[in-house]
Order: structure tokens, then C-alpha cells, then sequence
């Protein structure tokens, strides 16, 4: 599990400022990193970024845009990482819809400014990307989606995180052939959960919203399938390819699904029940109302990472969504040091796997509902 691996290692997270940001800089500082933040300032309040405080204890902090290559440049130099884990971008489905053109100069063209800042940082050893599940050409058939199917996406989002890993693969091949050039990985995880995500049109800050404010939640498509986890799931995921690219692995110099095993989908509709109990109240009404394109089954092939990394899920969907609502009810509760509260998450959720075995069928994942 990491052991000392990062102790005193210099690592730049872009997009720290976000949901998955903000978890990684949390779970690198505890694993004694020197970590360097590079995002715009977040968008939404609350924020994970306050909560935790993360101004006050990171090692260098950039609020600048990742398009900005002279900024990115320049911080890239100055903080001289030794790992970057490249997280910004423009997250959102919906949102991209309405604005494509920052969608794709963000996912698309961001990365590759960040690509070309590490390529004239000499410091810089590895970078590992991280794109989405949703990169991937989708038939819907609800069959596991491994990492030879190709990059594709109908909305502006899955398209630009499909061109983004397209990028990535060119990147590596045209221009990271030398000795001396750094190891480039790319990560793909299903739709991730946990405490501190505010973001608009994401179902669980939605439910979470609701549920603290009295209203009902109504569910646009309640039975869509999606590979939910726990945030700290991918997390170490990223964190066990980082260090394999700096032990110098060029078999990990590729991509990587992390998500559930693929037996263990859970649909929107028992998802939300499940997070209603979870927290202790709130009230759920279904219905099926569809503004936009939508898939209806998402499935990930976790079996290369579990083959290659020895990475496998340890939380089944009830442990994540207790891990979610106790988080947010502290947060709601004010009288809770969130920074403290997080790291206690990510210990126990440490401990947890190192202890008990791996969930690798249906049955292990669905064994407490």
C-alpha cells in the first residue's frame, strides 16, 4: 500500500482545486510528499479546496489556467516536480454541451500545453493523465469496456476525453522515444464518488444538496448502469501507476481502467435508495425525463490493472456511499476539522485494504445490501 514510496517527493497535481484534486493532494501529503497545486480557483461553494484548507499546506500553489502556456511553464521550472498528476479540465457532461469550444480548448488542448511544459521541465520523470471511462466508443451492449476498444464519445465531453487520450498515445510515441524523456501513463476511472464534491448535474451532489435542504431529488434516468467507486479507489489507482513509471516500468506506459468489477454495476435509481439510507433521510422520486444523449450501460474491464499494477477495488457500494454521507454530515454538522476528517477517511480506508481481501465478484460487492 505506498508504503514510503512518496516520502519527500516533489509531485505537481494540475486541477487541485477540484473534487479528485483535492483527495490527492490530501492522501499525497499523508504519504509525506512535497506537492505543488496547479488549477484555476474553484468554482463552486462550498468547495473541497476550503473545507480542507488546502491553501495552508501545500507546498506551492498556482490558481492559473492550464491553457496559459507561459504561467504553466513558469510553475513547472520554478517547483521542479518530479511526478505530474495532470486533473484538470472541464468535467462536466452538460456543461459541455453549452460551452464545446472551452470544453475541448480545456481537454484537449490543455493537456497538450501541459504535455510540451513537462517535456521542457528536466526535472520531470513521469506524468500520468487522467481522462475518463467515458473516452471510450460505447455500443451500449452493457459489455466490459477494456483498453483496446477505441476512443470515441457522442457528447462534447466523452469526445474531448476521447481526443485527449488519442493525444496522449501520439504524445508518447512522437516524442517520448529517448532515454531521458519522462513515462507517460493515462487513467480512466468510472464515475466516482465521496465527500466534498459540490459540482452542478453530478447525481450525488445533487441528492446531497437536496437531502440538506428538504426538497425531493427527481432522477432523469433511473436506470442507467454506471461503475460507481469510491474516490480513494481510483486514487490509489493513480497513486500505484505513478510509482510504477518512476521505478522505471515501461509496460505501464500505456492506459488503465480502474473501476468496479464489471459484475458489480449498480443502476442511478439504486444508487440514490442506497444513499438515502446511507444518510438518513431524504426522499427520491424516479421518473425518466432526458435532456440530452445519455448511455445506458457503462461497464469498464478492470482485469489489466489487476494483471499489471495488482490493483483491485476494496470498497463494495454500501462502504462508498457510507464513506460519502458520514463525510458530508460531518460537514454539515460545522463543528468538524475536515482536513482531520479526511485524512481519517483515507487511513481507514488504507487499513481496510490491508486487511481484508479484494472485491473482485457480484457477490462481495452487493454482500451488505
Amino acid at each position: 500500500m505506498l508504503t514510503d514510496f512518496y516520502r519527500g517527493r516533489r509531485v505537481l497535481v494540475t486541477g487541485h482545486s477540484g473534487f479528485k484534486g483535492g483527495w490527492l493532494c490530501c492522501w499525497l501529503k499523508e504519504l509525506g510528499a512535497q506537492v505543488c497545486g496547479y488549477a484555476l480557483k474553484p468554482k463552486t461553494a462550498p468547495s473541497l479546496h476550503a473545507a480542507l484548507k488546502v491553501s495552508s499546506w501545500l507546498d506551492g500553489e498556482y490558481f492559473e489556467d492550464i491553457r496559459d502556456e507561459k504561467a504553466l511553464g513558469q510553475a513547472f521550472l520554478s517547483f521542479k516536480p518530479e511526478l505530474i498528476f495532470h486533473l484538470a479540465a472541464q468535467p462536466l457532461v452538460k456543461r459541455s454541451f453549452a460551452e464545446p469550444l472551452i470544453t475541448y480548448e480545456t481537454n484537449v488542448i490543455g493537456t497538450l500545453k501541459v504535455l510540451l511544459a513537462a517535456r521542457d521541465t528536466p526535472s520531470v520523470r513521469a506524468l500520468v493523465a487522467i481522462t475518463s471511462d467515458k473516452c471510450y466508443e460505447n455500443d451500449d451492449s452493457g459489455r466490459p469496456i477494456d483498453e483496446q476498444q477505441p476512443m470515441g464519445g457522442y457528447d462534447p465531453y466523452s469526445s474531448s476525453k476521447g481526443c485527449a487520450e488519442l493525444l496522449l498515445s501520439s504524445f508518447r510515441r512522437s516524442y517520448l522515444g529517448d532515454d531521458g524523456a519522462f513515462k507517460l501513463a493515462s487513467a480512466r476511472a468510472g464515475n466516482v464518488i465521496g465527500g466534498g464534491d459540490w459540482s452542478e448535474d453530478r447525481l450525488v451532489p445533487d441528492c446531497v444538496r437536496a437531502f440538506e435542504s428538504g426538497e425531493a431529488v427527481v432522477l432523469r434516468h433511473p436506470k442507467a448502469q454506471r461503475p460507481w467507486q469510491h474516490v480513494l479507489e481510483p486514487l490509489r489507482g493513480y497513486l500505484v501507476l505513478g510509482q510504477a513509471l518512476l521505478e522505471g516500468r515501461e509496460e505501464c506506459a500505456s492506459g488503465f481502467n480502474f473501476g468496479p468489477p464489471p459484475q458489480c454495476q449498480y443502476s442511478v435509481g439504486e444508487l440514490c435508495d442506497l444513499l438515502r439510507e446511507c444518510y438518513g433521510k431524504g426522499e427520491i422520486r424516479k421518473g425518466e425525463s432526458y435532456e440530452f444523449h445519455e448511455a445506458e450501460a457503462l461497464t469498464l474491464a478492470i482485469d489489466k490493472a489487476a494483471a499489471v499494477l495488482g490493483w483491485y477495488p476494496y470498497l463494495e457500494v454500501r462502504q462508498a456511499l457510507q464513506y460519502t454521507a458520514d463525510w458530508y454530515r460531518h460537514f454539515y454538522a460545522d463543528k468538524v476539522d475536515m482536513h482531520a476528517y479526511t485524512k481519517e477517511q483515507i487511513r481507514a480506508y488504507t487499513h481496510r485494504a490491508a486487511q481484508q481481501a479484494p472485491v473482485k465478484s457480484a457477490q462481495g460487492a452487493r454482500a451488505a445490501d
